[in-house]
């Protein structure tokens, strides 16, 4: 009678904290005024910006510092500048920073929550000035977007709903396992989102759109046969998002 009295509680307690993570997700759900598409996020914009000043210098050093040509820099800079100041990215509270990276043999670019936006040497060397731009507006739009927040906000739901599961009926394994499957797919979602803006910014600014394409050919030559570049580790395969870009550029060249 203990044992199924214990039991009964551990369901109750279980039960208890998932509702809360519920409650709690549902109260953290806001609008984003930038894309309008609904997000669950739980940190405040100043705290994005923290987040991605703080982790920066770590981000550099993970890639060899920053490239010591202020040429190069300067050429970032001035593009990055351009996209925010002809798009949406303006009005955002985010302070932009753009990072060329000296890392010579990784091809990838990313961003961090609230603005700071890195491109490796050796992406930025197979670009021109428009293929640049797609790939900077690229990683605006994951700021705009909030995308790291959100995965952040997501990852502590799923800890709160694992955590019931494991007390109510030792199922937090699968709950745990079914997050990591939402996150993933959310994550494509976000990729495909950035891609979009970033189509956006590139016609705001001036930029022929299509270059965007070429960037997605260019990573899918630079991957090989064999290779998978570490852009593709954390970005959905260039040859599937072709078509998404461009249904994009005709719905904003036709706007």
């Amino acid at each position: 009678m203990r044992s199924r009295g214990s039991w009964k509680i551990r369901i109750l307690i279980g039960l208890a904290i998932v509702a809360f993570a519920y409650f709690n997700k549902c109260s953290n759900t806001e609008t984003n005024p930038y894309t309008g598409r609904e997000q669950h996020i739980t940190m405040e914009p100043q705290e994005e910006i923290a987040i991605g000043l703080q982790s920066a210098p770590e981000m550099a050093q993970q890639h060899g510092g920053l490239y010591p040509d202020q040429r190069m820099q300067a050429l970032v800079d001035a593009v990055g500048k351009k996209l925010v100041q002809n798009s949406v990215a303006r009005e955002t509270p985010y302070q932009y920073d753009f990072h060329l990276l000296a890392d010579d043999q990784t091809i990838n670019a990313f961003a961090l929550p609230g603005g700071q936006c890195f491109i490796t040497y050796a992406l930025f060397s197979q670009l021109n000035e428009a293929q640049l731009a797609g790939v900077l507006g690229h990683e605006i739009g994951h700021v705009i977007g909030r995308h790291s927040a959100e995965r952040i906000a997501d990852s502590q739901y799923w800890q709160q709903v694992s955590m019931g599961a494991s007390v109510g009926a030792d199922a937090g394994s699968i709950i745990g396992a079914i997050g990591q499957n939402t996150l993933l797919k959310n994550g494509r979602g976000d990729e495909l989102e950035s891609d979009e803006l970033g189509v956006l910014m590139m016609i705001q600014s001036g930029y022929d759109p299509y270059e965007m394409i070429e960037v997605m050919k260019i990573l899918k030559s630079a991957a090989g046969p064999n290779r998978v570049p570490e852009f593709q580790s954390t970005h959905p395969d260039p040859e599937n998002r072709i078509e998404r870009i461009k249904e994009a550029i005709e719905k904003y060249q036709g706007a």
